[in-house]
């Protein structure tokens, strides 16, 4: 349509006041009686050509000339570029569905027995999710709490961490080593970070707990040197509800998996001294910066960094309330004391013993990282977390790397 313009102020009413100045509308904005042609204007129009109406605006003042085909022209722009992102979807679409139908195995149809070791949120919430897979497996879960064990083989609940949702009925819990393991086809380790021994390879994301326990979405990553051990266990957790990734980089994966805690303390703390979302912004790119210095050097690849298993289990455990670690560092930078506030947990924020290594593990490779030893100072009790801050502050300032 060439030259599209309002013939009337008037018609306007009663769909917005009519202001004493003239004002322009586009035409998809309203569906209003138009004309395309001045011959075509009511005599009662306060329009007639010459005016600078005729130039397609109702503005007083003259406005650059329309081009007669770029309506069209960006109309049919919009078409192409819809009909691409559309043709682009389903080309997407098609790929996953092929690439699952060619994917598909008997992983979950040949496993009996599962077992989880630890009773806490995230080893419920993962027991929860496989033995929904397949209610004819059997999931066992070895705990060290007696009454937790009675509790949810009697009742199906883990008052304890979950007492909203019930577990389900193929769920065993025991507190026996042997019985837990006897015959399984799988061990998932659902224990704080600190207690994982050097040669277990698949690890998860702690806070994808809650999700699954409320049927949300979720991912996790399965690391394993072994590539079809990795595969395994993506089948067989995976399901609409979580997403598994893998790798091959058990390094990255477990330094991010460890380091993100101490830093999540970090950005609790800052949210408790009130200091602002800048400085939230800037704390947490700085602690992701240290976290991918040491991971490198110790032969982690800087894509796991910058993956789901580092910036974004990262950006989970900073910035979600739910997170155990960021709650210990609101509280600390609230002025609280930190035997206070692990007295009045039953859940363990690994954070608070991870942060001793952090320095440990500086000097061993040459790195340095000054948020996170900051934090192991805080929890050490040598810094204040307001001295902290001033002290960060005060570093060289330098070029960013």
């Amino acid at each position: 349509m060439a030259g599209v313009f309002i013939a009337d102020p008037s018609l306007l009413s009663p769909l917005l006041p009519l202001p004493s100045a003239r004002r322009s509308f586009s035409l998809p904005e309203r569906n209003l009686r138009l004309y395309r042609n001045p011959s075509l204007l009511p005599a009662s129009s306060p329009c007639v050509p010459p005016c600078s109406c005729a130039a397609g605006t109702l503005d007083p003042e003259p406005s650059e000339e329309i081009d007669n085909t770029s309506l069209s022209t960006r109309l049919e722009g919009g078409k192409d570029r819809r009909r691409a992102v559309r043709i682009a979807w389903e080309k997407l679409v098609r790929w996953s569905r092929s690439w699952r139908s060619k994917a598909k195995t008997d992983v979950l149809e040949r496993t009996k027995k599962v077992a989880v070791l630890g009773g806490g949120s995230f080893g419920t919430a993962m027991a929860a999710h496989v033995a929904s897979r397949k209610a004819g497996m059997e999931v066992s879960m070895l705990l060290r709490d007696s009454d937790v064990c009675r509790a949810i083989n009697e009742t199906h609940f883990n008052f304890k961490y979950f007492p909203e949702h019930k577990l389900p009925e193929n769920i065993m819990a025991t507190t026996s080593a042997k019985d837990a393991l006897l015959g399984a086809d799988f061990c998932l380790h659902a224990v704080p970070v600190q207690m994982l021994d050097s040669h277990v390879c698949i690890i998860f994301i702690p806070e994808a707990k809650s999700f699954l326990m409320t049927f949300g979405v979720a991912a996790m990553v399965a690391a394993s040197k072994d590539k079809k051990l990795a595969r395994a266990a993506q089948q067989l957790l995976a399901s609409p509800n979580l997403r598994i990734s893998s790798s091959r980089d058990v390094t990255g994966v477990e330094i991010a998996g460890a380091l993100k805690n101490v830093l999540a303390i970090a950005s609790g703390i800052v949210e408790g001294m009130n200091l602002g979302n800048n400085c939230m912004a800037a704390l947490v790119a700085q602690g992701c910066s240290e976290i991918r210095w040491l991971a490198t050097k110790m032969g982690a690849k800087p894509t796991t960094l910058t993956g789901l298993s580092g910036s974004g289990d990262i950006m989970l455990t900073c910035f979600v309330n739910l997170s155990r670690n960021r709650t210990v560092g609101v509280r600390l930078g609230s002025g609280e004391k930190l035997d206070d506030i692990l007295g009045s947990m039953n859940q363990v924020a690994e954070g608070v013993s991870t942060a001793g290594a952090v320095i440990a593990l500086a000097e061993k490779y040459h790195v340095k990282m000054p948020v996170l030893t900051a934090v192991a100072r805080i929890i050490d009790n040598e810094l204040t977390p307001r001295k902290a801050v001033l002290e960060l502050m005060s570093l060289p300032q330098v070029e960013e790397v």
